[in-house]
């Protein structure tokens, strides 16, 4: 029997493998693919509750990527900086709590990745339309820099931009696609990473629309 055959009909073995970008950085490919259609159903949910938004950045742009949160802590930004809130000020209410199937997945991706442990307490939820983009940045406003950065892909591919801890420093291109999770933590946590302009395409069921989402765990230690 030949190998092909032997796996033929096992998708998890075929999807799911590990795939180092630096010292404590690794996507996960494949690990939430199962759980993708879940995941989906219950971001729909929490946009119910707490709708995408375009936030305005300190420059004064708008950001081209919808965002919403769920946890203790939600990022947000306006034209005074960037900063996390325990209300979303669209609503005055409380962010929606994070599922546990969220936080069952964050934690089992940093877990694999050898960051054990790890308990988020908020989750940055990102929707690109084709043609939307991420700059070059880096994850420190959670104070917290002990703890990893744990990022779901859904949908529509997207090239993830990885480099280093100075803005001038290379790049990788990193495709990430349907159920890929990227964690970097340790001395890759304040590495800068970004998103290229989103390329349209046909997204995996059972999404209608031609979008990518990304959820962003992180733990933050204050306001």
């Amino acid at each position: 029997m030949m190998i092909d055959d032997l796996f033929a009909n096992d998708d998890s073995i075929i999807r799911q493998w590990q795939e180092p970008l630096a010292k404590d950085a690794v996507v996960l490919r494949g690990f939430a693919y199962d759980e993708a259609p879940t995941l989906l159903q219950h971001i729909a949910t929490i946009a119910e509750t707490a709708p995408f938004r375009h936030f305005i950045i300190p420059n004064g742009h708008t950001m081209s990527i919808g965002m919403t949160n769920c946890g203790t802590f939600g990022w947000t930004s306006n034209a005074q900086g960037y900063r996390y809130t325990e209300v979303d000020p669209l609503s005055g209410q409380a962010w929606p709590q994070i599922p546990a199937i969220f936080l069952q997945l964050a934690q089992r991706a940093a877990d694999h990745a050898g960051f054990p442990h790890f308990v988020p307490n908020a989750c940055l939820i990102n929707r690109y339309h084709p043609g939307a983009r991420l700059s070059l940045h880096q994850d420190k406003d959670e104070m917290d820099f002990s703890q990893p950065i744990v990022s779901v892909s859904l949908g529509l591919p997207a090239t993830f931009l990885f480099g280093g801890l100075q803005r001038t420093q290379p790049c990788q291109r990193v495709t990430l696609t349907h159920g890929d999770i990227a964690v970097w933590g340790g001395d890759a946590r304040l590495c800068y990473h970004g998103v290229l302009p989103l390329k349209d395409g046909i997204a995996p069921l059972p999404l209608q629309d031609n979008v990518r989402y990304n959820l962003t765990f992180r733990r933050v230690s204050r306001l």
